[in-house]
């Protein structure tokens, strides 16, 4: 009876010991929500509203914004001193100065700024891109470029949900958009410098592993806000982490 007793409590330590998987599963949820920038102004689907009720649906813990680190404290103190944002760089996203920043008043988020943008980069871009377009050597590649944009945008409109938030972030909308982005990154990517798609990409993506890193493990919802065509390099990227759980926005704020 000793040696039953003894067995039975070492198989009673042994099954208390083993690690209840819903309870050890630490990783945060993520999700990379597409956004439309100036559109949120001007399309009814995506609209401020739209986003806002969406972000409080999400209801984060943590959101990667597309804003570049040095421009996001002048931004913050503006907003908290004048309860408005002026800072140039920022100013140019109704989804930061119209909802993200409004919704720290009533919600409970951290704002991570992880775009690695920055203005030299930008105008050296603007500057090359527009001396390709006038090259008459560079006439193929010029329509090649220009042949991708109208593939992806009628792609989008045959949707018949072009500005619908639930198919701009869904597969079809980045199979859509990476018409146009592949062409775009084989193209000019290695010419344009830091400003080529794969490029500029990685920059955003070493600040967004960066801060992943930092968040590592915490049972946390990380929501990552970006314009919509790198929602599909930043998902394959992300694919490789094993520290988090990509999650949709149908799976966190199905749609009613």
């Amino acid at each position: 009876m000793k040696n039953i007793f003894k067995l039975t409590l070492l198989f009673l330590i042994a099954v208390s010991c083993q690690p209840n998987k819903e309870q050890a599963d630490t990783r945060n949820e993520v999700l990379v929500l597409g956004l439309i920038h100036g559109g949120h102004r001007t399309q009814e689907e995506f609209s401020i509203d739209v986003l806002t009720e969406l972000i409080r649906g999400i209801d984060p813990d943590v959101i990667l914004t597309e804003i570049p680190p040095d421009r996001f404290p002048t931004a913050m103190k503006e907003f908290k001193e004048l309860d408005s944002i002026m800072e140039p760089r920022v100013i140019r996203f109704p989804e930061y100065v119209d909802v993200i920043f409004p919704l720290t008043k009533e919600m409970n988020f951290d704002i991570i700024p992880t775009a690695g943008w920055t203005r030299e980069m930008a105008d050296a871009r603007s500057k090359k891109l527009r001396a390709i377009s006038q090259d008459s050597s560079r006439v193929d590649d010029w329509t090649a470029y220009t042949t991708a944009n109208r593939k992806s945008d009628s792609l989008m409109n045959a949707s018949g949900r072009r500005y619908d938030p639930y198919w701009i972030n869904s597969d079809a909308y980045d199979e859509a958009a990476e018409v146009r982005l592949s062409t775009y990154n084989e193209l000019f990517n290695d010419e344009l410098g830091p400003g080529g798609w794969d490029n500029i990409n990685e920059a955003h993506y070493s600040y967004i592993a960066k801060a992943l890193d930092s968040l590592s493990n915490q049972n946390k919802r990380v929501l990552i806000t970006y314009g919509a065509g790198h929602k599909g390099w930043f998902l394959r990227a992300l694919k490789k982490r094993e520290d988090i759980r990509l999650v949709s926005l149908q799976e966190l704020v199905p749609r009613k």
